[in-house]
């Protein structure tokens, strides 16, 4: 069986809200459009001077807000308004980049007590994202390693956990480990896969009520000797990725 792409998804505001996309348009040395564009810093934040790549801790997120996951978005790309909708505390349509104070009031009843407040809306740089490595980079990730994590566990999960880019279909489970330091061709794209992703608490939430309810990186643990889940790649070659497109390792 070819393997195919079989999702795509992007996440405007890092740890708030994912969008599913048919398509997209992939350029080199970029992550994917608009995906991370935005974080929220949190009061004990401590971000470069020169606007420079930051890592995670510095953001509120799944790992430390789980509620966040039950997030979706939609992102008008002409205009740049963005929609999020959340079970909780319903929907906030705004403009990331002039209306930061409506969208830290609506978020703020998410965050659970004793946590560091969310203060600011950041923005990253057109090419690359909010990721958590510190170059631009897609994710990538296996519905056969999916259910590979369901089938030890024992009921069914969400693919959202994970809030990976690009989903693949027609692997074997954890084969896409095997691609570390290969290129691959996505579509028109071409990709070099860089390394494993390491997981937290925030594929531990339920991507539909936002509670912790299924141990993953326990179940990663024992049944694989490690918190590992999906790949990041760099786009070294642009071009248009589609629902449906065939995934060449070369």
């Amino acid at each position: 069986m070819t393997a195919l792409v079989a999702g795509i998804w992007r996440y405007p505001v890092k740890g708030h809200g994912r969008e599913a996309l048919e398509a997209v348009t992939l350029a080199a040395g970029a992550t994917l459009p608009w995906d991370r564009r935005w974080a929220v810093a949190h009061e004990a934040a401590r971000l470069p001077e020169d606007g420079g790549w930051a890592p995670c801790v510095n953001f509120t997120r799944g790992a430390k807000a789980p509620a966040l996951m039950a997030m979706e978005a939609r992102l008008e790309e002409a205009s740049g308004r963005l929609t999020l909708h959340h079970p909780e505390i319903g929907s906030l349509s705004f403009d990331p980049e002039c209306e930061q104070a409506a969208f830290l009031d609506w978020v703020r009843p998410l965050m659970p007590e004793g946590r560091a407040a969310p203060v600011a809306l950041v923005r990253a740089g057109r090419q690359r994202g909010w990721t958590d490595t510190d170059y631009p980079s897609v994710s990538i990730t296996n519905l056969s390693s999916h259910r590979a994590v369901e089938q030890r566990l024992g009921r069914p999960l969400s693919p959202k956990r994970w809030r990976g880019n690009f989903w693949l279909e027609g692997l074997a489970p954890w084969q896409e480990f095997e691609w570390i330091g290969r290129e691959l061709r996505l579509g028109q794209a071409r990709l070099k896969v860089r390394e494993r992703i390491a997981r937290c608490l925030a594929t531990t939430a339920n991507p539909d009520t936002g509670r912790r309810d299924a141990d993953t990186l326990g179940v990663l643990e024992e049944g694989w000797g490690h918190r590992d889940f999906g790949i990041y790649a760099e786009v070294v070659a642009g071009g248009r990725v589609a629902v449906g497109d065939p995934v060449e390792p070369l």
